[in-house]
């Protein structure tokens, strides 16, 4: 009679399958653990190299408002300096018409008194009125035609010849002119148009303007023209103004204010422009903050290359109005560092001047 065979479902075999098994569940286990792991450490890395750029920028934007502050801090103590001085002599003017009055009525005072006491007063007169102008921001005497003040009193030697007949002020009015970075400009060009027109990189430039027409002479004529793609007149009534007719130069000016820059940057019709003025310039003012991206006709080319821009700015120099000389005042762009030398070469060679400023000029 056959004996009957005993099975066991727990035999070596049964238990060698289930350990492979949960060995290779486990294995799967660690591998996409791993993977999370190491995913999840590129991501944090690159966080805390965002968060570190964004620390450095704001550190650095916090130390420039420090300095703006103690600037604005050090002009109201020199203003309250020469109110108080002011005061003071005007206290004294009354203690001197006080005397001179009493003199007078008494008969007491010589003549040589009295004239010694009238030339002490009209001295004393003299320094308030100076002081008092101080005060106020009227204008000051000298060649410039109107006051203009940098920030915390700051004079400037520029070498920029504002000498000339007939001046032109040519600015760029481009998007790029919005901020001295690509990201920040493009990001500032979708906001609203009161934002833009007070970007710090546009306000500067408006500023030099300002600078300029306030060092121009007495008895020449200027005109404003923006341009980016296009050519706009920013002159009152178009062509020249005199640059003594006060009312002419500040409308011209408020044209300015109210200008939005957009666009793209072409040289081209600007220089077209110049080289059609009549009578034409003896003297150009160049204010730009890079090559040109367009040229004659508008493109719609998504990238320009440094060697694309060359060639434009070659192309729109060569339109210049022989003989004159060009200013150029920079303020540079990144990504564009063929620019300075190029207009410094345009600045010499036509007899003019080349000049990148501060970021607190003028």
């Amino acid at each position: 009679m056959a004996r009957r065979r005993n099975i066991n479902v727990f035999s070596l075999s049964f238990l060698d399958i289930m350990s492979c098994g949960f060995g290779a569940v486990i294995l799967v286990f660690i591998i996409i653990n791993h993977g999370t792991e190491a995913s999840s450490q590129e991501v944090n890395a690159e966080m805390m190299a965002e968060a570190q750029r964004l620390q450095a920028q704001v550190t650095d934007e916090q130390a420039q408002l420090a300095a703006l502050q103690t600037t604005v801090e050090q002009v109201v103590d020199e203003t309250i300096t020469a109110e108080q001085i002011t005061a003071e002599i005007m206290a004294s003017i009354e203690t001197l018409n006080a005397t001179m009055q009493r003199q007078a009525q008494s008969g007491a005072a010589q003549s040589t008194d009295i004239e010694k006491l009238k030339s002490e007063l009209k001295l004393l007169e003299d320094e308030t009125a100076t002081l008092q102008g101080s005060v106020d921001g009227a204008e000051l005497a000298g060649t410039s035609l109107r006051s203009f003040v940098g920030d915390g009193n700051r004079q400037y030697l520029t070498g920029l010849n504002v000498g000339g007949k007939h001046i032109l002020i040519l600015i760029d009015a481009s998007a790029s002119m919005l901020h001295r970075t690509i990201v920040n400009a493009i990001r500032l060009s979708n906001l609203p148009d009161e934002e833009k027109r007070r970007a710090s990189k546009w306000q500067r430039a408006v500023r030099t303007v300002d600078w300029i027409s306030a060092n121009l002479p007495a008895d020449a004529a200027f005109s404003l023209q923006a341009f980016n793609t296009e050519v706009k007149d920013l002159t009152r009534g178009g062509g020249w103004i005199a640059t003594s007719n006060k009312a002419d130069v500040d409308q011209t000016l408020e044209n300015l204010y109210q200008l939005v820059p957009a666009g793209g940057t072409a040289l081209y019709p600007a220089f077209v422009a110049a080289s059609r003025m009549q009578p034409p310039p003896d003297n150009i003012f160049l204010i730009v903050d890079g090559l040109p991206t367009q040229g004659p006709q508008s493109s719609k080319k998504d990238r320009v290359s440094s060697e694309d821009r060359q060639r434009l700015y070659q192309a729109a120099r060569s339109q210049l109005p022989q003989g004159v000389p060009v200013n150029v005042i920079l303020f540079p762009m990144e990504g564009d560092p063929v620019a300075t030398p190029l207009y410094w070469v345009l600045a010499q060679d036509t007899g003019g001047s080349f000049l990148s400023p501060s970021r607190d000029w003028p």
